[in-house]
This record gives C-alpha cells, structure tokens and sequence, in this order.
C-alpha cells in the first residue's frame, strides 16, 4: 500500500519513518506535482484552527480517485480542532478517517495505523 504524506514541523515525518521498515507499504513525501497511480492513504497535519494545509488540499483533489483513507496528526491542546484536517478530508471525499495522533504518535497509534493499512489494503485487492 502507498502511503503519502506531507509534513511542516517534523511531526508527521517522524511517524512515517517509524514505518519505514514496513516492507509491505511504500512511502513518499508530496509535492505540488505528485500524480498517484495507484490506491493511498494519505497523512497530514493540521494547521491553524482545525485547517487543511494547502498543500495537501491541492494533491488530495489531484489525485482523489485513488484516496482509501486518511490520517492526520495534531495537537490535543486545540480540543475539538484536534487532528480536524482528517474530519475534513473524509467528509469531502468519503473516505475513512484511520487515526488521528498527536505530535509524532505513540507506539500504540503505530500498530493501530499498521492494522488499518492492511484491512484497507486487504479490502483493496479483494474488489481489485
């Protein structure tokens, strides 16, 4: 499974890298430019009041046919504005919502994350 990302702090890099081991998923960090190909999840952060970086914005609408889910990671202290970007992005594009983790996520939300990659994984090649 293809899992992209896009990153401002640091915080979404340091948990992708954690998968990075994970021989069954593939990573890559989006541009402006990047054209998906294949079925992904994508993880993002969430800026200011429970906001969509634009960046993510722009590659989710070009690449929205492949989108299988969504990620996003936050800080608990904005309360209900927690992780909002993901709440966001799954309800305009119909996608499910896999975790919402704060700053660079525990361990806990690792394995969680994996477990939903591979049932969307599994799902995908089921109906493909």
């Amino acid at each position: 499974m293809l899992i992209t990302y896009d990153s401002l702090t640091g915080n979404v890099k340091r948990f992708v890298d954690k998968i990075t081991n994970n021989k069954y998923i593939n990573i890559k960090k989006i541009t402006e430019d990047t054209i998906i190909t294949e079925p992904f999840i994508h993880i993002t952060y969430t800026i200011g009041f429970g906001e969509v970086p634009k960046l993510t914005q722009v590659f989710i609408h070009n690449n929205k046919e492949l989108l299988r889910g969504i990620c996003s990671s936050g800080n608990k202290n904005w309360g209900n504005n927690f992780g909002l970007a993901a709440d966001k992005i799954a309800n305009q594009y119909n996608v499910p919502i896999l975790l919402k983790f704060e700053l660079a996520g525990t361990d806990s939300d690792l394995a969680t994350f994996l477990q939903e990659v591979k049932f969307i994984d599994n799902q995908h090649k089921q109906y493909s």
